[in-house]
């Protein structure tokens, strides 16, 4: 699946990424392929991103590498919507 996080100053990740998961204000859940369209907000915490990932040189600094096919980005609050493998995380 396909996967964008902007935050109000740039674009900080576009890319083909295998999971998401993501601290919601409801609970915390995880973005897979097919999953079904959803839109949520999202609280203080980490996204957890998995898969073969490359980050552009210039976002580095957002990212925490926890392994090779493993990033954290830390969130203060946002907004994220999935629909058709697109999932396009709005990071406040």
């Amino acid at each position: 699946m396909y996967l964008e996080i902007i935050s109000p100053e740039a674009t900080l990740f576009q890319g083909e990424v295998n999971s998401v998961s993501l601290p919601g204000t409801k609970g915390s859940f995880q973005l897979l392929e097919n999953h079904a369209p959803i839109v949520s907000t999202l609280q203080a915490g980490t996204v957890v991103i998995k898969g073969s990932i490359d980050i552009a040189e210039e976002a580095q600094s957002f990212f925490a590498s926890i392994t090779k096919s493993e990033l954290h980005f830390e969130l203060q609050s946002g907004t994220v919507e999935m629909k058709e493998n697109k999932v396009i995380l709005l990071s406040d």
